[in-house]
């Protein structure tokens, strides 16, 4: 079975195929600017790359172009459309409505456009993609919906509430949703799968890049996730504030003068890394700063790192101890530095990792901990795709 994996944004469609009979992808790409002038890349198992500009109007020529690089000319993988059996959708919020994947129908693509406050800047795009993906593939080709959000659905009241008036969860389903589902999902299942099972296992899940969420997982369950209504609560980010006293909030738009739109904004993108650094949103700039004696360079790495140790400790406590944490995403998977410093001094808690280990850690899934640590400390790199393309057959083929 070949499955198509779609990601798409309001200006661009991520895609991979996938054969299924080995989990091997047999193409990926990107249509970047729809809307505006188009541009595709396209690259193949075979090391083919193609680019070329396109006119992408809306996601249905960019879903077309995708169609034609598949079958014909150099990127050429497939003879035709029709060995895709199924397609796949990455959708950011299923509200509580989609605890689970789901085969996508037009009331599902009408739920999701209809959740387009919790995910403003996602869902609208996302539903416009399904349903130009309807029109070009057909309705006889199934597709499947994925929500970072469901995951985190096995939360418990204690966990997912927030100290508002409760009026405010009937009314507005105002609640913590948590994201990155399909990561943290991924990687503790991996997880299962390396150790041979997930039974009475407690383990921290840091999703860690430009985006970032960390997850308490128990016997294989999310019991509780940083992010909350929204991808904005945690721990600082690339452009994002993480979680702040909310009287910071009203406080700034009374001094500025600013509306909610304007607010939001800056907290979703003007702070994080790039607001305390005042360098850059990438951590490898930060890094490299803070070694040139930077001081705000220095204190963003700092704050990072105390954030995700207090992260930890809290989850730790909330499972009533901890067996594995496990760091994934691009800073989580390819920055010993940043792991290091988050599990130094963790001894307490039985985390103690061998810097060696550590050091040659990056990009595979490897074990880091030291043989006397009691905690494990791993790196699994996430495949969100992969997770997706595995939903998507066991849906279809059900």
């Amino acid at each position: 079975m070949k499955v198509l994996i779609i990601n798409a944004g309001s200006s661009s469609l991520k895609y991979q195929l996938f054969n299924m009979e080995n989990e091997s992808v047999l193409a990926k790409g990107n249509c970047e600017r729809i809307g505006i002038d188009g541009l595709i890349t396209h690259k193949t198992a075979a090391g083919v790359e193609v680019k070329k500009e396109v006119a992408f109007p809306t996601h249905k020529e960019a879903f077309m172009t995708v169609v034609e690089v598949l079958t014909s000319g150099e990127g050429k993988v497939i003879d035709s459309v029709k060995e895709i059996a199924a397609v796949g959708h990455r959708v950011l919020h299923g509200s509580e409505v989609y605890k689970t994947s789901t085969l996508v129908t037009d009331k599902v693509i009408e739920d999701v456009m209809a959740f387009r406050e919790l995910g403003p800047l996602h869902n609208p795009p996302q539903a416009i993609a399904m349903k130009a993906c309807q029109e070009v593939f057909g309705k006889d080709v199934p597709m499947v919906a994925v929500f970072d959000t469901s995951f985190h659905q096995t939360m418990p009241p204690k966990a997912y509430m927030f100290g508002v008036p409760y009026e405010y969860y009937e009314k507005y389903s105002i609640r913590r949703y948590g994201f990155h589902g399909t990561s943290h999902r991924y990687v503790s299942q991996h997880y299962g799968e390396l150790k041979g099972s997930l039974e009475g296992t407690r383990i921290i899940t840091c999703h860690l890049g430009n985006g970032s969420s960390i997850s308490a997982v128990k016997d294989g369950k999310c019991a509780d996730t940083s992010m909350g209504l929204t991808p904005l609560d945690g721990f600082i980010m690339g452009t994002r504030s993480g979680g702040i006293d909310p009287s910071v909030v009203t406080y700034i738009m009374n001094k500025e003068n600013l509306t909610p739109d304007q607010m939001a904004d800056i907290m979703n993108k003007k702070s994080g890394f790039l607001g305390i650094s005042g360098i850059s949103s990438d951590c490898r700039d930060v890094q490299s700063a803070a070694a040139q004696g930077n001081p705000r360079a220095q204190l963003t790495i700092d704050m990072l790192v105390y954030q995700i140790k207090k992260f930890i400790g809290s989850y730790a406590a909330a499972m009533g101890g901890v067996d594995a944490v496990i760091f994934t995403g691009g800073i989580g998977e390819n920055d010993a530095k940043v792991r290091e410093l988050v599990c130094s001094d963790m001894e307490f808690l039985g985390l103690k990792i061998c810097k060696e280990r550590n050091a040659e850690a990056s990009r595979h899934d490897a074990m880091f901990s030291a043989d006397d640590s009691k905690v494990e400390a791993w790196v699994i790199p996430t495949n969100e795709e992969l997770l997706i393309a595995r939903d998507t057959m066991e849906i279809v083929a059900k």
